[in-house]
């Protein structure tokens, strides 16, 4: 939960930020000028299969079980009155991201496409990863990254009693 148990900053909780999970290659593509340390590591035993990507906005958190999105590559959600786009690649379902829906005084229903996702209304198209417009009248839009982070899905529970699991 991010909350500090002891010490002078107990009951303090850390920030959450947006995230993606992605390969060390797409990463690379998107952002060229990364510096990275690298540090030998063991293996992790994890596998995103047994995990759910979680929205948490303080009035409301959703749980969307990585598996069932598998199957349908986007949801388009609100959450706490957030407009939300979980995301996850159909071609490295390794790889996801949950981006907002909102554009200035607008909100986009997504579909995705081999293209990326389209904005049907606008016919605009935005990178599925990066929430940059990439063609279409919105092409000069970006779709914010939102905070949301990985967990076990029999772990929800637990730590979020009053949370939603989609769908």
């Amino acid at each position: 939960m991010g909350e500090a148990i002891i010490g002078p900053l107990k009951g303090s909780t850390l920030d959450v930020i947006p995230s993606t999970l992605t390969t060390w290659e797409a990463w690379r593509t998107a952002h060229p000028d990364t510096l990275a340390l690298d540090v030998h590591a063991w293996r992790t035993a994890f596998d995103l299969a047994d995990m759910a990507i979680i929205t948490d906005f303080g009035t409301e958190s959703v749980a969307y079980s990585v598996p069932r999105l598998r199957e349908v590559g986007l949801v388009n959600d609100v959450v706490a009155g957030v407009e939300v786009a979980v995301v996850i690649d159909p071609e490295n379902p390794q790889r996801w991201v949950v981006l907002s829906r909102r554009l200035d005084d607008r909100v986009v229903e997504l579909e995705l496409t081999s293209d990326g996702l389209l904005d049907p209304v606008s016919g605009t198209i935005f990178d599925p990863f990066l929430g940059r417009g990439l063609s279409g009248p919105l092409s000069d839009q970006t779709l914010d990254q939102l905070p949301a982070f990985t967990a076990f899905r029999e772990d929800y529970p637990t730590f979020f009693p009053n949370g939603r699991v989609w769908p």
